[in-house]
Parts: C-alpha cells; sequence; structure tokens
C-alpha cells in the first residue's frame, strides 16, 4: 500500500526531529523502529501504571463506617478505574499501530493517503489522520453536535 506514496520527506524543518535525518526517506526503517521503540515502552508504561492501579485498589479495599468516607473513597476508585480505561484504550491504540508498522503503512493518513508528519507523529506517534483531515473531522463532529 505504502509503494504508491512518495516516499521522500522534505528535508525543511526536520534536522530537529530525532526519528529524521536530511534527506532520508519517509518511513525509513531507521524511522519505523524509532516509532517501534517509542510505542512499545509508552504501552510498557501503561500497562505498569494499571498494575499498580489494580493492587492499589485492592491494598485500599478499607470499608469506613462514615458515610462521608465511604463515598470519597468510591469517588476517587471511580475517577481511577476511568483513567486507567482510558489508558486501556490507548495501550489498544498503540498495539493497533505497531501492527500498522509491521504492515509497512504506518504514517499515512486513512482519509487522503498522504503523509502524516513527522513532527506529528512525534507529538501523536497513534495519529492515523494527518493535520488537515483532523482538523475537517473535528470541524464535522463540532456540526454534528458530538
Amino acid at each position: 500500500m505504502t509503494t504508491a506514496r512518495s516516499r521522500t520527506a522534505p528535508a525543511t524543518g526536520q534536522a530537529a526531529n530525532p526519528a529524521s535525518v536530511a534527506n532520508e526517506p519517509y518511513m525509513s526503517p531507521r524511522q519505523m523502529a524509532h516509532f517501534r521503540q517509542l510505542l512499545q515502552s509508552q504501552r510498557a508504561e501503561l500497562s505498569e501504571d494499571i498494575e499498580r492501579t489494580i493492587q492499589e485498589i485492592q491494598q485500599d479495599a478499607t470499608t469506613f463506617a462514615d458515610p462521608n468516607d465511604r463515598a470519597t473513597q468510591e469517588s476517587d476508585i471511580a475517577v481511577e478505574l476511568r483513567n486507567r480505561d482510558r489508558e486501556r484504550k490507548l495501550i489498544k491504540k498503540i498495539t493497533e499501530t505497531i501492527a500498522r508498522i509491521d504492515a509497512e503503512d504506518f504514517g499515512y493518513c486513512d482519509g487522503c493517503g498522504n503523509e502524516i508528519g513527522l513532527r506529528r507523529l512525534e507529538a501523536r506517534p497513534t495519529a492515523t489522520l494527518c493535520i488537515e483531515c483532523k482538523t475537517v473531522a473535528e470541524i464535522r463532529e463540532k456540526q454534528m453536535g458530538g
């Protein structure tokens, strides 16, 4: 799928990016390895956070006699569980992105097929849309009220 796309990155503004070297083709093996490592590190860190939260919740499972204390504890647990659920979803997205790297389809917009760009991928390695397509999607979402 990537063979039909342009595979050269513009040299301007790219030297400061650790994933790029001037005149290096876009999504070169070195860049793919860089993003794979970045994603694997994020996934490992998130997994550790989830495991730590589960252990803390199990250790802090104190039943308070005071209803206010119990409500505060339940509220804190609910917030933590919502955060961990978001992290679990991010882990799934990271795993899907690593699969895109394996399929050599990483770094290209699902909307238009153009390069997402190294700077955007450094900021959000799980991005599947270029900034233009993402902007249009967000405008549509606002117009639809969602």
